[in-house]
């Protein structure tokens, strides 16, 4: 982790980091390194006692001492022989640690925090391009990788653990990044993972129903989205979608400025409205207007959900003092991004997209996007994933009935559960389940649906996005949607030259 020299001499007090907690055995704590899994603790380390579903880590504090931990922080006391620092909850300290140790970096830059049910990856790449064009460094971390505006990795999740969250922020820092942008996941608010980073704005893309085997509720689920407004800083501001009706639930208790986007309610007089003028399968074009300007916009990504999108993009540039005409070529840069209403082009007659739409929601605006630009039939490849909630199963089979001519039910990480039983599940929305394709082997699902397709026909891969899968066919080798299906296409054009 980044720390700053003084911070490698003295550390930092706990007791000032975390003020509402009780010191055992010592005045206060003062510490240069922490950790949470006592295999990896060393020499003056911190150890923090994180509690998950399955593992206590109150049980593994005697391990972290013999290993040479100086201290720990927990929520009970723990006879280890150390000084004690007990907090009510463990993992929001831990975060706010981990901030404190890299000299707290988003009070030094402007961290923008994405979150909603869909959308949050490509907002985030759309917020980081407007503001390249505006001449502005930034850095982000979300689902496609974290970047520092120097080096980047691959993404270990949507939002990384508090450590690498305050590393990468520091490194962000220390490159001159002004702006940094992060992927919020519901998950990770729930668990306070960014607890001490300080917002200076709140994008909220949509809140639908997702990740409710976690959650328990849709009511935690919400609950736990707004949660990120209480991270901004006291002059952030909140970006809504005022055309989602879950998301204006906000408004009414944000205790910020907020700024509206929108489409079909008209947005708050300083806010972002668009009207779509073209749309076809290989680009759309809209008008973005922001008072009396108003700009055209020429997008390669398609649908109203991109639109939407590119409004959030727009409504930080505008906020950062950009012009509408500076912004557009910012959200015109993004012609791509992987898994996210992926064009595949190698010359076909019809269109092949692929897209991460694991939900009814997601999958519904989906298919309503390509529906609209297809003449001929729609074909949906899809699954759902196994150990998860098995509620969204049913309605995924609901819309894909309704949304398209044919549907092959196939697998989706299907985890330790059979892939048949997940489809059963899948099965069990639909009116008429003879109607659908049931093909477990997701390779030969995908290759039997371009087959099948004709001129004028559209191929929908939805489910996996970007991630790759094991192909049977292939000695277990794994490969993702897009290069499966590229194989395929190329492979039937040069049977037809």
């Amino acid at each position: 982790m980044h720390q700053t020299l003084n911070q490698q001499l003295h550390g930092v007090s706990l007791r000032d980091v975390l003020p509402d907690g009780r010191a055992l055995g010592a005045a206060d704590i003062r510490t240069t390194s922490c950790c949470s899994d006592s295999r990896r603790c060393r020499q003056g380390d911190l150890f923090v006692a994180l509690v998950g579903a399955e593992e206590d880590g109150h049980e593994y504090a005697r391990d972290a001492v013999r290993r040479g931990a100086q201290a720990i922080l927990a929520e009970r006391h723990v006879p280890v022989g150390v000084p004690t620092y007990l907090v009510n909850d463990t993992r929001y300290a831990y975060a706010r640690v981990c901030q404190a140790l890299a000299d707290n970096p988003s009070q030094h830059m402007h961290v923008i925090g994405v979150t909603g049910t869909s959308g949050k990856t490509t907002t985030s790449m759309l917020i980081t391009a407007v503001l390249e064009a505006g001449g502005y460094r930034s850095g982000i971390m979300g689902s496609l990788g974290y970047s520092d505006s120097v080096d980047s990795a691959a993404a270990s999740s949507a939002t990384p653990s508090p450590p690498e969250l305050a590393d990468w922020l520091a490194r962000m820092r220390a490159n001159g990044c002004s702006h940094a942008v992060l992927e919020l996941s519901s998950i990770a608010l729930a668990r306070h993972q960014a607890a001490g980073v300080e917002l200076s704005a709140g994008c909220l893309t949509n809140v639908r129903r997702d990740h409710l085997d976690y959650h328990g509720s849709l009511l935690n689920y919400r609950d736990a989205k707004g949660r990120m407004f209480q991270h901004l800083k006291q002059d952030g501001f909140a970006v809504i979608n005022a055309d989602d009706a879950a998301s204006n639930r906000y408004l009414t208790s944000l205790e910020c400025p907020a700024l509206t986007i929108g489409m079909r309610h008209p947005a708050d007089p300083a806010g972002l409205t668009a009207t779509v003028v073209e749309r076809h399968k290989s680009e759309q074009t809209f008008l973005m207007s922001a008072g009396s300007e108003t700009v055209p916009v020429r997008t390669h990504m398609i649908g109203d959900h991109h639109v939407y999108n590119c409004l959030t993009a727009a409504a930080i540039g505008l906020v950062n003092g950009m012009d509408l005409a500076t912004i557009a070529r910012g959200l015109e840069a993004i012609d791509s991004l992987p898994g996210r209403m992926e064009r595949i082009e190698c010359g076909q007659p019809f269109g092949v997209f692929v897209d991460n739409a694991h939900n009814a929601d997601s999958l519904a605006v989906v298919l309503k996007t390509l529906r609209a630009v297809t003449k001929g039939k729609l074909y949906c490849v899809f699954g759902a994933a196994g150990d998860e909630c098995k509620d969204k199963r049913p309605l995924m089979g609901r819309v894909a009935e309704r949304g398209c001519d044919v549907a092959v039910l196939t697998t989706n990480d299907p985890g330790t559960e059979p892939p048949l039983s997940i489809i059963h599940d899948i099965l069990d929305g639909y009116d008429r389940p003879s109607r659908a394709q049931v093909m477990p082997d997701r390779a030969r699902a995908i290759c039997w649906a371009i087959a099948q397709a004709k001129k004028s026909d559209t191929v929908l891969i939805a489910g996996l996005g970007e991630q790759p899968h094991p192909v049977a066919a292939d000695q277990g080798n794994c490969y993702a949607d897009r290069d499966i299906a590229r194989g395929l296409l190329y492979e039937i054009a040069e049977g037809g030259t």
